[in-house]
């Protein structure tokens, strides 16, 4: 579970041991729209913690940002742009 402290949300993922393990596809996407340039210190941690740089998908998505996949095989996005402008 991720979030912000105080905020009114938050991010659950979760699986049980009873359901099958989920199977991504490319389209799985966590989107973080940072507004700012990808900071290279964030992809090289983001590396070191078992994701890999990988080639979106969706070519958008490398115009607008990095994409990488997951040690599960899922893809986190750190876009460039802000949601207000991703639209």
């Amino acid at each position: 579970m991720v979030g912000w402290p105080d905020a009114g949300w938050h991010l659950e993922l979760v699986h049980g041991p009873d359901t099958p393990p989920p199977t991504p596809t490319p389209e799985d996407l966590l989107v973080l729209y940072l507004g700012e340039q990808v900071p290279r210190e964030l992809v090289t941690e983001l590396e070191r913690l078992g994701g890999r740089r990988v080639r979106a998908h969706n070519p958008y998505w490398d115009r607008w940002g990095v994409t990488l996949l997951d040690p599960d095989g899922y893809r986190l996005v750190l876009s460039t742009r802000d949601w207000s402008n991703s639209r």
